[in-house]
């Protein structure tokens, strides 16, 4: 079982499950900002991937990468890395540089990873959105919470299945534990990190419209507010919204940065699915005070009450028909525009956000 008490360094392992040959796929990383590049390269490996080359500013974060990732040679500059036969750049550098790298990699004639979000701006989505246009190549995002997890694959295959009829309404719980003394100082700046409702908003967003098998939808009312941290006055620890989907499923999202210390996980991040004839409660890291593993889902429909840990048996899939859609110039793993969807109703959710706070007698 995976130590999951820090969320910015759970990193997912799954099974080896190779859809290319050795050395097909070489992948150059820039950007180690974020642990969250571990599981990015966790998934790519475990899908054949070979990690060539990796660029850090920071020689103590690329040796600690090579040590869990031999094969990646340390490059001299970002640029030796973009010049380079690989074939994917992946990135977690800080949130808001993330879309310049994936800009260059797309123009090297790379396909681009970047862990969530993967832009901060509305001018930095057009640019992406016209790069990708012009180039042809893919620019993916790391939607760890729903790609990564299984419980979340087999809610999928359970709602494929009409398990639950017809989805109305769906539902997120994203809440991460702040750790602050460990953060560095661009994790508090919105200009940086994007503000709440951009940076861990995009998840829930992501897993609602997928969930309600929506291709878009409308921000309908947003607030973010900070409650507890004021020595961080620019930072945001609670942010929430209501969403309406293009096929008429509505759906709620709740973040923050108030996970107690007592928990087992990062995070008690959980997904409610709503449907004609029953739901789904996808529970990801942990089953509290019943079990410390992840990946529990409960459903309930016309033939009874279900429960199923579903940790190891599903594997993440995601990956695996990323690498395929890279060598094939297919769209099989995610849509390119539903991405950018994805990222164009969260901006507009942190940017039409009312602030909240305590009201003081």
């Amino acid at each position: 079982m995976q130590i999951k008490k820090d969320g910015s360094t759970y990193a997912p392992k799954g099974k080896s499950c190779p859809v290319c040959q050795p050395g097909e796929f070489p992948v150059g990383v820039i950007g180690l900002d974020h642990g969250h590049i571990y599981g990015m390269c966790n998934g790519l490996t475990e899908a054949g991937a070979e990690i060539a080359l990796v660029y850090d500013p920071d020689p103590a974060k690329v040796e600690k990468f090579q040590a869990a990732f031999p094969t990646a040679r340390r490059a001299e500059s970002a640029l030796e890395v973009l010049e380079s036969p690989v074939k994917l750049i992946a990135s977690a550098a800080i949130a808001s540089d993330r879309c310049p790298i994936g800009i260059q990699a797309l123009e090297h004639g790379k396909d681009f990873f970047a862990d969530k979000p993967p832009l901060t701006t509305r001018e930095q989505l057009a640019a992406a959105r016209e790069t990708v246009a012009r180039t042809g190549k893919h620019y993916y995002t790391y939607f760890s919470e729903r790609l990564h997890v299984e419980a979340s694959v087999y809610a999928q295959q359970l709602l494929e299945e009409g398990a639950i009829g017809r989805v109305v309404q769906v539902m997120g719980w994203g809440p991460h534990r702040m750790d602050a003394p460990h953060r560095p100082g661009w994790f508090f700046e919105p200009d940086q990190y994007g503000g709440i409702l951009t940076d861990i908003g995009c998840h829930q967003i992501e897993q609602l419209i997928f969930f309600a098998g929506a291709k878009g939808g409308v921000i309908r009312q947003s607030r973010v507010g900070n409650y507890a941290h004021p020595d961080y006055p620019r930072f945001q620890d609670f942010g929430d919204a209501t969403l309406e989907c293009d096929n008429g499923v509505t759906g709620y999202f709740r973040v923050d940065w108030f996970t107690p210390d007592g928990l087992g996980a990062w995070g008690d991040g959980r997904t409610l699915i709503i449907g004609t004839e029953g739901y789904i409660e996808i529970r990801k890291y942990i089953d509290v005070a019943n079990s410390p593993e992840g990946d529990h889902v409960y459903w309930v429909n016309g033939e009874g009450e279900h429960h199923e840990c579903v940790s190891g048996k599903c594997g993440f899939p995601f990956f695996g028909k990323m690498i395929r859609d890279c060598l094939d110039g297919t769209h099989n793993a995610m849509d390119q525009e539903y991405i950018f969807r994805i990222m164009e109703l969260a901006l507009g959710a942190q940017e039409g956000a009312v602030r909240v706070s305590y009201k003081e007698d």
